[in-house]
């Protein structure tokens, strides 16, 4: 696929961190939701990386990922526990010193004194913000995210990540959307795949990617799905695709009638 000017390009990747999700005791739900939601306002997801909570895993994974895309979103790793290790390997990262926060403490403060609790130790670790960063509020529980360089970090709790999402996204650049349409083949893949080929290749500008699934009437059969970032090139390659496939189902019929 031919690239699209650069300026209008906003990439990003997303690392979730956490043991719970490695090892199935927690079912991510926030890639997918990420995804959609950077899709629908421009922004390309590139990669997703899942890593345990070891310093080392986390560092490296930073590093190779903020490097090459435009943003990373990290999910998970910011809470109370003594393995909520998201925010020191960030301060690590950039290789700057992590402390208590004025601004996430004064947050902290006021939400446990509406709320009748006491600021112990464990409330405290959530104040600690690598220094430079700006803050991700938090209306749903009050310890905030991060933003430092191009590295947004948020809450592994869906509801609470939802909210920083749209925090940060305020705040974002974005490029220009990728549009999308399907057509259903009617088709098995096997029999279209050769021509989808030859379509794709004389239509370097768009993304056209197969999807087989069962229909439970026709049986085996195949979405086609046309991403541009031009309506008319969107256009251009749907009308392609429908005739080749109009092509290939008489050249079937015609085949099975012998």
């Amino acid at each position: 696929m031919n690239a699209v000017p650069s300026q209008n390009i906003i990439t990003a990747a997303i690392l979730v961190i956490g043991d719970e999700i490695l090892s199935g005791r927690t079912k991510d739900k926030n890639i997918g939701y990420i995804a959609e939601y950077l899709t629908a306002i421009g922004i390309d997801l590139k990669e997703v990386r899942v890593v345990s909570d070891d310093e080392a895993a986390i560092v490296e994974a930073l590093n190779a990922l903020r490097h090459k895309y435009t943003y990373v979103f990290t999910t998970g790793g910011i809470g109370p526990t003594h393995d909520d290790i998201t925010a020191d390997c960030v301060a690590k990262a950039f290789g700057v010193s992590i402390d208590v926060d004025p601004r996430a403490l004064a947050i902290m403060q006021e939400r446990m004194a509406k709320m009748g609790t006491e600021m112990n130790e464990a409330r405290l670790r959530m104040t600690r913000i690598p220094k430079g960063a700006d803050l991700v509020h938090n209306k749903v529980s009050g310890a905030p995210g991060f933003w430092i360089g191009n590295v947004i970090v948020m809450a592994g709790v869906p509801s609470i990540m939802q909210g920083m999402l749209d925090e940060a996204a305020k705040k974002l650049k974005t490029g220009t959307k990728m549009l999308s349409d399907s057509i259903r083949a009617d088709a098995r893949e096997g029999d279209v795949g050769t021509e989808l080929g030859e379509v794709a290749k004389a239509h370097p500008d768009v993304s056209i990617g197969s999807y087989p699934f069962f229909d439970d009437k026709l049986g085996p059969n195949t979405n086609i799905v046309i991403r541009a970032r031009d309506q008319q090139k969107l256009n251009e390659a749907k009308a392609a695709v429908e005739d080749m496939l109009a092509r290939v189902k008489k050249q079937l019929a015609q085949a099975g009638a012998r």
